[in-house]
């Protein structure tokens, strides 16, 4: 009989308001159904802390808790602080998601340039969680145009990378980023993005990242892969980007898995 693949969705947001509380039980069920046994749930704000700790009392999912970059301007100062009461809970695998988001405009009463020195403190200061916590780092990274979010990030991870790991999630770039991340000990996820047909940019990435250095990721209920583009996302489509990934790099899913798999476990706190 042959062995069953499993793999993970290192990157979801099971709290999301696009889903209902009447059905999340169901969708966890239907990701383990898929083959997709873990799931890591992370949260964006002190609000939805609670929430993603209490869905990872199931046995296939835990979470990650942290600040995300557009949320810093109504986050509190003292927001890690709060944070830092829940990093000895064993459903907690991972702070963040954290990082920096130069695509969106600042909001009301903030400049440019207050909004991204916010941002780059709250990184800072989550990366100092982790490091007292001896966790690792999600880190988002978003601009309009050219790196310079994915540049500042690097250089705060660099800041703190010999005590601390980082992955960037919901990579999209070219390979010359990819392995800067890399380089730093650092790791990438792929989503949905890159089964997309003209992402010949993140598909290239994906196939020149060596073997565990990377690990497969939905961002759900966002991003959507083929050949369920354009509808809400959820953990169980996880499977469909690897296996796209899977022909990409001309690799056996089951090798896929069993490298991804090993990422996943020496990242996230088991």
């Amino acid at each position: 009989m042959q062995k069953r693949i499993m793999i993970t969705d290192s990157h979801c947001h099971l709290a999301s308001g696009r889903f209902t509380d009447e059905e999340r039980a169901g969708i966890i069920r239907n990701a383990v159904d898929a083959g997709v046994h873990r799931m890591v749930t992370l949260a964006t704000c002190l609000g939805d802390v609670q929430k993603n700790l209490d869905l990872a009392n199931d046995q296939h999912v835990r979470a990650a808790i942290g600040i995300h970059p557009c949320d810093v301007h109504s986050a509190p100062d003292d927001a890690l602080e709060i944070l830092s009461q829940h990093v000895s809970d064993p459903r907690v695998c991972a702070i963040g998601e954290t990082g920096l988001d130069y695509f969106h405009p600042a909001p009301d009463g903030w400049s440019e340039a207050s909004f991204r020195k916010r941002q780059q403190d709250f990184l800072r200061q989550h990366f100092e969680l982790a490091a007292k916590a001896g966790l690792n780092v999600v880190i988002h990274t978003r601009d309009k145009e050219g790196a310079a979010s994915f540049e500042d990030a690097l250089a705060i991870y660099g800041e703190f990378s010999e005590k601390v790991r980082a992955v960037f999630h919901c990579f999209i770039s070219g390979w010359d980023l990819a392995e800067r991340v890399l380089a730093k000990g650092g790791l990438v996820s792929f989503g949905g993005v890159a089964t997309f047909k003209k992402a010949e940019l993140v598909k290239e990435t994906v196939k020149r990242c060596p073997a565990g250095s990377f690990m497969l990721e939905t961002d759900s209920p966002y991003l959507a892969p083929v050949p369920m583009r354009g509808k809400r996302n959820e953990p169980a489509f996880t499977m469909h980007t690897a296996r796209a990934i899977s022909d990409q790099r001309g690799e056996a899913m089951e090798d896929l898995a069993a490298h991804t798999e090993d990422a996943v476990v020496k990242f996230f706190r088991k």
